[in-house]
């Protein structure tokens, strides 16, 4: 790159101190240490899980304190590192302060002295400064009108969003003494789960998987037309699983791919598209998913191997519609094969397979029923082995250090952040504005589940601009995945309601509502009829009566689908204007507008929304390995048949009649009920399309040459 992308591409990193010599130094230190307290936190640690959560923030305070200065033009000056230093300081000294004081608060009623007041009081505000320098003033904000919201003008709101307030005594003591609010789930989520993760990928990067990464995907699509594009679509995808950032994948991996793309004939705008889209779905890849799985897998109860291996079909289809548009691409603007040198598949694998082995070991010990944080240790620990197979990256006990700093400096941001959102989700579940807003959405929708997936949508694009996409997805499934859940399993209800197929066991329950519905639901009915019988139902329940009529298998399947339905729509902020990191690194490293590149971005990662209409409407996410597989290959066709009518080109230009049969066989293919001899008939037609249309190029290129 030229010392120009460079310094466009600085833009989008933190201001820091990392060239000062003592702080690089103090931040390393600091990183090693904390990346084996956490360790052993994880391992044989027998303190309390409020200990844990205070020492995780006081320690990536630190760091982050010394790291990001208050202001860019303050990362030299003397007096605000001065400053710095003692926030850092009262960091630790907040720390220290809970085991000193806890007894003596419950001796006291909960009733707090002075020095309650005070060190409840600072641990928030740095929480609020140092997520203000790590992620923008958006989420302080947000906390501040959440905090003051339950102690102030609740009160004075009219309607639902009417509370009556608590004393700022109580908020704070919630806030910082309890395990409910920055030290409370999510910040034990932070601690265990994600760090572990983080550090995982950091020893994955320093052993070399990374270059391991790059070389096999050349290798893999390097010699077909569109190579370099597709090189960007499997390299990011398995990057960003590893790297947990869409930004950083985009700049590792985009500054090898996007020039490839362009040298081959990709336009400058796509190729940048390309790499923002393959980049965003990198935190979808299993089985190293984001953050957002982990507290997926908290908020649902559902364990995390179970929540990656439903994933797994969604992510494909994902990356494959992407690769759709690279095909598309390459063949509208005739793309060249840039290179024929290029490694084997089966060379690539037999100098690296070692490298495979990590995530071998990962998976195997997630399906044996392992804990993800033990699974992530050992698999820790299978990094460094097999690095040991490499001929070039041996890690020694300084790669081992190195990877430790790694992965606490990663990390720090991210902590920061979680342990911040944690005091918007406390109040939250503090003033029950979750069910309030859960019960907006589901009045909003009127029991329809396309509206009440757009309003999400919107939302979510909407909070995407402030929020990034772990803390959107916290926010938005806090307050909406309840109402899309209880859709979702209210819809299959009642269509076991209106086929007349409930069970004799939730017959019982509607006696509930009189004793004459009983006999009637013995028959077939109308839609309309069995939504009416239903509101009938005491709304305490209806949680009983959807277990007794579908399973607590299929009711849990619906949790599990509304969570990442949100999951997946949260990840679009990385991708659509008007705020879009991903596309605008990927715009600096392309040398194109930013705006209107986001924009191809968003076209591309159209998946981000056909994906959870398929989870929403469709068997996609299952138990049942047969039915994943059958409605995943018929969405596969699908959405290639959508991305084909939508660019108006397969293997040749498309007219608008050809494209709106290409819609209707798309549609016919995903749609949820029809027999399969249509859906085969979808496949046929878009089949006899792909072919049609690569036969007309030859005559279109004679006839042009003339």
């Amino acid at each position: 790159m030229t010392d120009a992308v460079n310094k466009e591409l600085e833009k989008f990193e933190l201001p820091n101190r990392i060239d000062i010599p003592w702080v690089n130094l103090t931040i390393t230190v600091l990183a090693v240490a904390l990346s084996c307290v956490h360790i052993w936190f994880n391992t044989l640690s027998t303190w309390s899980e409020l200990w844990v959560s205070a020492t995780h923030f006081a320690g990536f305070s630190v760091i982050c304190v010394l790291w990001f200065p208050a202001a860019n033009h303050l990362k030299y000056n003397k007096i605000a590192l001065v400053i710095d230093l003692w926030i850092a300081i009262a960091a630790v000294a907040c720390l220290l302060y809970i085991p000193y004081a806890e007894d003596a608060l419950y001796e006291r009623g909960v009733k707090f002295v002075a020095s309650d007041w005070v060190f409840a009081t600072i641990a928030i505000l740095i929480a609020m400064e140092l997520v203000r320098r790590t992620m923008g003033w958006f989420i302080p904000m947000l906390i501040a009108v959440c905090l003051s919201y339950v102690v102030l003008w609740g009160q004075w709101m009219p309607g639902v969003f009417h509370f009556p307030g608590l004393s700022l005594e109580t908020v704070l003591y919630r806030s910082f003494f309890s395990s409910e609010g920055m030290f409370g789930p999510i910040s034990r989520i932070s601690w265990s789960y994600v760090f572990m993760f983080i550090l995982f990928g950091a020893f994955l990067v320093r052993s070399g998987v990374g270059d391991f990464i790059v070389r096999l995907s050349k290798a893999a699509a390097g010699k077909i037309i569109g190579g370099p594009g597709f090189i960007a679509v499997l390299g990011s995808g398995l990057m960003g699983s590893v790297s947990g950032s869409s930004v950083a994948n985009t700049v590792s991996t985009g500054v090898i791919t996007i020039p490839l793309m362009k040298k081959a004939g990709f336009p400058a705008r796509f190729a940048a598209g390309v790499e923002a889209a393959a980049s965003t779905g990198g935190q979808l890849m299993p089985p190293v998913m984001g953050a957002g799985a982990f507290i997926m897998a908290s908020y649902t109860q559902i364990p995390y191997v179970d929540i990656i291996a439903v994933s797994f079909m969604p992510a494909l289809i994902y990356f494959l519609s992407v690769a759709f548009f690279v095909r598309i691409e390459a063949k509208r603007s005739n793309v060249q094969k840039v290179s024929e040198d290029e490694e084997s598949v089966l060379g690539v694998l037999i100098s690296g397979w070692h490298n495979l082995i990590p995530l071998a070991v990962l998976v195997f010990l997630l399906i044996q029923g392992f804990t993800p944080t033990y699974a992530a240790g050992i698999s820790i620990l299978s990094v460094i082995a097999a690095s040991w197979l490499s001929k070039d990256n041996k890690m020694g006990p300084s790669a081992v250090t190195e990877a430790l700093a790694l992965g606490a400096k990663n990390m720090a941001p991210t902590a920061i952040l979680l342990v911040g959102i944690g005091l918007v989700v406390n109040v939250i579940s503090t003033t029950g504005i979750g069910n309030t807003f859960s019960l907006m959405i589901d009045g909003w929708a009127g029991g329809n589940l396309l509206v009440m997936l757009l309003l999400i949508a919107l939302a979510s694009l909407i909070l995407g601009m402030g929020l990034p996409v772990t803390a959107a997805y916290i926010v938005l499934g806090t307050l909406s995945a309840p109402a899309l859940y209880t859709l979702l399993a209210e819809n299959q209800l009642i269509d076991l309601i209106v086929a007349g197929e409930l069970p004799e066991q939730a017959k019982a329950i509607f006696m509930l509502a009189g004793p004459e519905i009983f006999e009637s639901l013995s028959a077939a009915m109308s839609v309309e009829q069995a939504k009416e019988l239903l509101t009938l139902v005491p709304p305490d329940f209806k949680e009983t009566l959807m277990e007794q009529a579908l399973g607590v298998e299929a009711v849990g399947l619906a949790l599990l689908s509304a969570h990442l339905i949100i999951f997946w729509l949260s990840q679009d902020s990385n991708v659509t204007p008007p705020v879009c990191l991903t596309a605008f690194a990927a715009a600096t490293i392309a040398r194109t507008p930013p705006m209107r590149t986001g924009l191809t971005a968003w076209k591309i990662a159209k998946g981000l929304y056909i994906v959870p209409l398929l989870i929403a409407y469709s068997s996609l996410v299952s138990w049942d390995f047969t039915e994943v597989l059958v409605v995943g290959i018929f969405a596969i066709f699908g959405t290639y048949a959508l991305i084909g009518a939508l660019e108006g080109y397969l293997e040749g230009a498309l007219n608008y009649l050809l494209r709106l049969v290409l819609v209707v066989a798309a549609v016919v293919m995903v749609w949820p009920g029809l027999p399969l001899w249509m859906r085969l008939l979808g496949v046929m037609t878009f089949l006899a399309l792909f072919i049609y249309s690569g036969r007309k190029v030859p005559a279109q290129t004679v006839a042009s040459s003339h």
